[in-house]
């Protein structure tokens, strides 16, 4: 049987923690101030929402409840927000809730503010489409089609890149300015050897049901992250896999996450550009098409909720996969319940309430993490990188098998 080992309270937006209190204190608002910056064309009502959220953010007012006229998911951030109450006692405000809930709740606020749900405009677009046309995404997918190994060393390769593509998120200059060029000791755990190894054994065995077969990627952000995701799915279904979920954002949230309407820009952009790329759509198009890719959006990738209180029908359908994926550092939070354990908490033991095989990949944008081989790793870096644990240069392939209990 997995050990189960109970976490630490979540992290909290007032002074306890000095990153979470400026995201909300500072970066946050900073990111509405650039929204509007960056969409001029807002009617003057959309303009006065989202400064009043920019202002009462940066502020630390209490945190209000959504308008239920234009929220078909009232009740469950009602709830979400009653159960803060609980914990943090009347009222909760933006700079002392626990951050997960404020950081998704604010974003939830901001495509509300800018009445997304009517109109389908994404208010992150023009962040988006700046690091769709730009020559070092293009260069980077150019160069992951590019290998000519063997089908194992493709996907590993495709693994690679696809953690450091993490990197590149349009809410965090500090990892985003890093880029993909890496050094050895940037990757603090590599469990990629223990990763092949299973999927290869595993990809011999016939699945008594569907699921069995199946590989979900839980997808982080659009843009460069996002087309080393088509990469690596694309390897996993000529090689290794079945069937690949993509799961993605039902709405635009943390700017650059995907959601499916970003996937089919960019498979529309690499039709449009010259030889490897138009190959890789057009096999990726095949393979949705005979339903062996799919891109699912799924609202409790944008909810506060922490992976393992998730709804037991996605609880099930993950359990019975092959494998699930989880991208990225916002994704990590959910996966590890966004708190401060100690840093040697064994990644298996931290993930025993999913039973299915788990894979993390994740560049460090924030302080919380397990795994590492002892505390004296962190000690070390934290006398030579203070920032380590937050400025996006170290990065994680931590792989959990598939629990005991569901062999």
């Amino acid at each position: 049987m997995p050990v189960s080992l109970k976490p630490p309270p979540p992290i909290r937006t007032d002074h306890s923690n000095a990153f979470a209190h400026n995201t909300m204190a500072a970066r946050i608002p900073a990111i509405l101030q650039e929204t509007l910056d960056l969409n001029p064309d807002y009617p003057t009502g959309i303009k006065d929402r989202l400064g009043r959220l920019r202002d009462d953010i940066g502020a630390g007012e209490a945190i209000p409840p959504l308008e239920a006229e234009r929220a078909s998911d009232y009740q469950q951030w009602l709830h979400a927000l009653r159960q803060q109450q609980d914990i943090i006692g009347a009222p909760v405000t933006w700079h002392n809730a626990e951050w997960f809930f404020a950081e998704t709740y604010a974003y939830r606020c901001l495509v509300e503010a800018t009445r997304y749900f009517e109109s389908r405009r994404d208010p992150f677009a023009p962040k988006k489409k700046s690091e769709l046309t730009s020559e070092a995404l293009w260069s980077l997918i150019e160069g992951a089609l590019a290998s000519d190994v063997a089908a194992e060393r493709q996907v590993a390769q495709a693994v690679l890149l696809d953690l450091w593509a993490n990197r590149i998120d349009l809410s965090y200059a500090a990892s985003l300015e890093r880029g993909t060029d890496i050094a050895p000791e940037d990757l603090l755990v590599d469990d990629s050897a223990n990763l092949m190894d299973y999927l290869c054994r595993s990809a011999t065995a016939s699945p008594q049901k569907r699921d069995e077969g199946t590989i979900y990627i839980v997808v982080d952000n659009a843009g460069s992250e996002l087309a080393m995701d088509l990469v690596l799915a694309d390897r996993l279904l000529r090689y290794l896999a079945d069937r690949v979920v993509l799961y993605l954002k039902a709405h635009p949230t943390f700017v650059s996450d995907a959601t499916p309407e970003d996937v089919w820009i960019m498979l529309d952009e690499m039709k449009r550009r010259r030889g490897a790329s138009v190959q890789l759509a057009e096999r990726l198009a095949a393979n949705w098409e005979s339903a062996r890719l799919l891109f699912v959006p799924h609202q409790f990738w944008n909810s506060s909720m922490l992976l393992r209180d998730m709804p037991s029908a996605l609880c099930d359908r993950l359990n019975a996969s092959r494998l699930v994926i989880i991208k990225g550092d916002a994704n990590y939070r959910r996966a590890v319940g966004d708190c401060l354990w100690p840093v040697d908490s064994p990644f298996r033991d931290v993930m025993s309430y999913l039973d299915a095989p788990v894979l993390c990949l994740r560049t460090l944008k924030s302080d919380p993490i397990v795994g590492l081989p002892s505390e004296a790793v962190a000690e070390d870096l934290d006398r030579s990188d203070p920032t380590w644990r937050v400025n996006g240069k170290r990065g994680l392939i931590q792989f959990k098998p598939q629990s005991s209990n569901s062999q």
